[in-house]
Formats: C-alpha cells, sequence, structure tokens
C-alpha cells in the first residue's frame, strides 16, 4: 500500500504492509527525530562501520538523544562473520541494554543483515530501525527481513526471517558514495525490472546512471520487491524469483572474496544475470532477441570481470551450496519473459560451466 502525504511532514512517502513501514524521505534527521518522539526505548545503540561513522552519522547525529551509544565494527562484506555478531552482542551485554532497547543500523547491506540478525538473537529479540546508505541496501535490504552472516566460503550461510520495524530511506546518503557503488545497486533495480517489469526495463534502456532521479525511482523498485515479499515472505514459493543472477553470482562472489580479490555484489550478480540469461536462451525458455538485449545492456553498464579458468570449477562446486537446491541438485531463477520469472529451474553444473566459458567470451 502506498500513502502520500500531502502536509509538510517529514516523510515523503509511505510504504506499508501489516508487517513493516518504510519511510522514504528528503528529510531525513527530521523524520527520525519524529519517529523518536513517538515511542519510549531504554536505551539506543546506532551500529557503524568507520565509514558511515565519518560520512553519514554526522547527517544525523543532532537529531539522536544524546545518550545514545555508538557501536562500530570493521567495514566489508570480510567482516559479515558470527565473529562480529558475538563483538556486537558484547556491546550490548557490557553496555547492560535489555529487551527494550533499539538497535538502529547505520550503513549498506552488511550493517542491516547483521545488525537485525545480532538485535533479533539478542535477549531473543530487540527493536530494530533500518538506515540503509547505500543504493544496494535501499532496494535490496530495505525490505524482506532476511537476517544473517556469512559463514566459511558461504554468503548469509546463517540468519533468520524478520521483518525491521522501522526502514528510512533518503538519497542524501548517494552523495558520499564512489560510482561503483552506485554501479553495484543498481544491478538489483534491473533484476527487479527484468523479473517483475518489462516497462521499468524498457525505461531503465533509456537513462543514463548518472541521471537518474533516485528519489523516485527507489521507490519503484522496492515496491516490486514489496510486492513479492508481501506474497511470499519466507521464499517458499514466488519470493525465489528475487534470486534472478544469484545462484551463479553469490558463488562468483564467495570464490572472489575468499581469494582477496572481492568483487561488489552488485558486479557479481550483473555476472550471473548474464549467464543465467544465457541459460534461460539455451534452455528455450526466453526468446533470443530479448536476451541479446539484456546481455549486450548488462554488458554495457556493468564492470567486465573475467572469471579465471581454474576458477569455473570452484564456482561450479560453491553453487552446490545455494540455499535453493533441494536433494543435490542445482535450481536458479530463469527468465520467460523480460518481465517474468521462473523459479526453481534446475541446471547442471556443466551448463554452469557452458555460461561461465560464454561470458568470457563475450568479454574478450
Amino acid at each position: 500500500m502506498l500513502l502520500q502525504l500531502e502536509n509538510d511532514r517529514a516523510f515523503l512517502l509511505i510504504m506499508a504492509t501489516d508487517k513493516e513501514k518504510i519511510l522514504f524521505t528528503n528529510k531525513l534527521g527530521e523524520a527520525l527525530d519524529e519517529a523518536l518522539k513517538d515511542v519510549s526505548f531504554s536505551k539506543i545503540f546506532v551500529l557503524v562501520d568507520e565509514n558511515t561513522k565519518m560520512h553519514c552519522l554526522p547527517l544525523l547525529q543532532r537529531y539522536l538523544p544524546e545518550t545514545f551509544q555508538l557501536v562500530q565494527i570493521k567495514a566489508g562484506e570480510e567482516n559479515k562473520t558470527l565473529a562480529t555478531c558475538q563483538m556486537i552482542w558484547q556491546k550490548l551485554t557490557d553496555a547492560n541494554a535489555d529487551r527494550y532497547s533499539l538497535l538502529i543500523n547505520l550503513g549498506g547491506g552488511v550493517i542491516c543483515d547483521m545488525g537485525g540478525f545480532c538485535a533479533r538473537t539478542y535477549k531473543r529479540g530487540i527493536q530494530f530501525w533500518n538506515i540503509p546508505t547505500t543504493l544496494l541496501s535501499q532496494v535490496d535490504a530495505s525490505v524482506g527481513g532476511k537476517l544473517g552472516v556469512d559463514f566459511g566460503d558461504f554468503k548469509n550461510h546463517i540468519g533468520l526471517f524478520s521483518e525491521p520495524d522501522l526502514v528510512f530511506v533518503d538519497s542524501v546518503f548517494f552523495k558520499t558514495l564512489p560510482q561503483d557503488e552506485i554501479v553495484s545497486g543498481f544491478a538489483e533495480m534491473v533484476k527487479h525490472a527484468l523479473i517483475r517489469d518489462r516497462q521499468m526495463f524498457e525505461e531503465l534502456l533509456k537513462l543514463s546512471i548518472t541521471d537518474i532521479d533516485w528519489q523516485n525511482w527507489v521507490p519503484k523498485s522496492v515496491a516490486i520487491k514489496q510486492d513479492v515479499v508481501g506474497q511470499d515472505p519466507i521464499e517458499k514459493g514466488l519470493r525465489k524469483i528475487l534470486n534472478f543472477g544469484h545462484t551463479i553470482g553469490h558463488a562468483i562472489e564467495s570464490y572472489y572474496l575468499t581469494k582477496g580479490n572481492a568483487l561488489k555484489h552488485g558486479e557479481a550478480i550483473a555476472i550471473g544475470m548474464v549467464t543465467e540469461t544465457y541459460l534461460s536462451i539455451t534452455k528455450n525458455l526466453l526468446a533470443e532477441s530479448d536476451g541479446e538485449m539484456i546481455i549486450q545492456y548488462l554488458l554495457k553498464i556493468f564492470p567486465r570481470q573475467e572469471v579465471d579458468d581454474r576458477a569455473i570449477n570452484a564456482i561450479v562446486n560453491l553453487s552446490l551450496h545455494d540455499k535453493k537446491n533441494m536433494k543435490g541438485n542445482i535450481y536458479a531463477v530463469l527468465l520467460n519473459a523480460i518481465g517474468e520469472a521462473e523459479y526453481d529451474v534446475e541446471i547442471t553444473s556443466d551448463e554452469i560451466s557452458r555460461s561461465l566459458i560464454y561470458y568470457n567470451q563475450l568479454i574478450k
């Protein structure tokens, strides 16, 4: 449900369901101040990394109560671990946080995923609010309630489903981001269009990423995800379509993360979307003309990263651990058309290898 607010309050747009509330605003500080006045917490904690402490916290600090306490972790996917969770839990414990405390997660997907996981598992659950500061986290982590951490070589291997109690979305933070972070987040927006909205994809084709009105486009992208999640909150069926590009993309991301040559999430997912579009064509699900249009667009927008031939077997093996798999079989989301996705499509190790070889040939 979308509610347009006509008065001069801080909230431009509220996207709400029975389980979650997302506040789109261009006055983030005032919105946060207004929300804090409506509720009472025994203690308020703000989770940051060194980047969001430097660039994002100053935009909000004067709107927070003087008694708020800062919890800082190291930035980066490599720190999305149970060891970091243990440090967060220890900080909360040392500060005598009780079940009436609030944890505000100020950061990208790592902060929002891990902070929410720590909040919902501390004393069997305290409230948490997310303030996503990257394009990726605003269009992806802002909705859906997937919380968790990486485990060994596997992304988001430990976690649970639980929606944030409140989410604030403001593109003001994009001014603090390097362009490659914007491009990474844009991959999830493209994915939303490809699985659910052909018209949106056709409109994106006409735009330059440097000229996009994020205040207008982020809510459109979030609305797609929220509609899917609302129909299938814990990913028993339809919600799986949100994993388009992720069966192969997550395996690529995990491989390079362990090799110390990490790709950004969107960069890996863009490769995943190219390879899974290719499989959609080869399995006669997607018209070749549409598939070629998708692939050429992805290659134009996103960085080209050759997948080392020696890495292909390792990436295939990592894909065997994808959470969508069943009974030892690999399942992916493929496209039937632009704007129409099919989940639980079985793919083989050999098909994954061939799709990665195909991608390498494209970028040479």
